[in-house]
């Protein structure tokens, strides 16, 4: 009895870890972050704008579907629920729950690099870099439950400044303004993963797209979309 108790009790704590999860992060253009994604317990993804905005929600189609289209989400058909009448000046007509995951925000009397962005997602606390912090990280998604994410600050090379440098155990490499002027900004390598991009002493029509590295793997447990 005491030995499925146990097993039970290790099969709770992994499934609370589990939810709502950081699971994916989206760089258009090779170079600049457009959304954090988080997977619920019901398996529905929440995304997140770099301004801590919920931009959209759904489900992944499965990739044997003839619809199925690197990030593109399934409609999630369930319940979903906004603040009305009963919420305040930060998160009035914001999304309250997606199914049987319930959404926090910032309050408006909180700091304003924090007021009225998402505070939660089910039991993960997002918390944002301060206004006193350097000026190309405020405002800008700090961690996401234990996952810590930093920035390169503003005395870094132009082409990286405020520019996503690591999240979790991955870190985030771009090419500098000492790179070709076509590749300069786009991602370089995360973790061990290299990015080559065509330059400007390749053909005209390739300058600027992916010329070695996949636009979606994962890498250190996160799902990474370069394209």
């Amino acid at each position: 009895m005491k030995k499925i108790a146990t097993i039970f009790f290790i099969f709770f704590c992994v499934s609370i870890t589990n939810a709502q999860s950081l699971s994916e992060v989206r760089f258009i253009n090779g170079s600049d972050l457009k959304y954090f994604s988080f997977t619920t317990d019901q398996n529905i993804i929440i995304r997140l704008s770099p301004e801590g905005q919920i931009i959209e929600w759904g489900k992944i189609w499965n990739q044997g579907s003839y619809q199925y289209f690197p990030g593109k989400l399934q409609e999630y058909m369930g319940r979903v629920e906004k603040f009305g009448a009963e919420g305040n000046a930060a998160n009035k007509g914001k999304v309250k729950s997606i199914g049987t995951c319930f959404i926090d925000y910032y309050n408006a009397t909180d700091q304003p690099t924090k007021a009225g962005k998402v505070k939660s997602i089910g039991r993960t606390q997002l918390q944002y870099y301060d206004s006193y912090e350097n000026e190309a990280l405020r405002g800008k998604l700090k961690s996401a439950g234990p996952t810590q994410l930093q920035y390169y600050n503003s005395f870094e090379n132009e082409a990286i400044r405020g520019k996503l440098k690591s999240i979790g155990p991955n870190r985030i490499s771009y090419y500098t303004t000492f790179d070709d002027k076509n590749i300069s900004g786009k991602v370089k390598q995360i973790g061990s993963v290299n990015f080559l991009w065509y330059d400007s002493r390749e053909r005209p029509e390739f300058h600027g797209a992916l010329k070695s590295g996949n636009v979606e793997q994962v890498i250190g447990g996160i799902k990474f979309m370069v394209r």
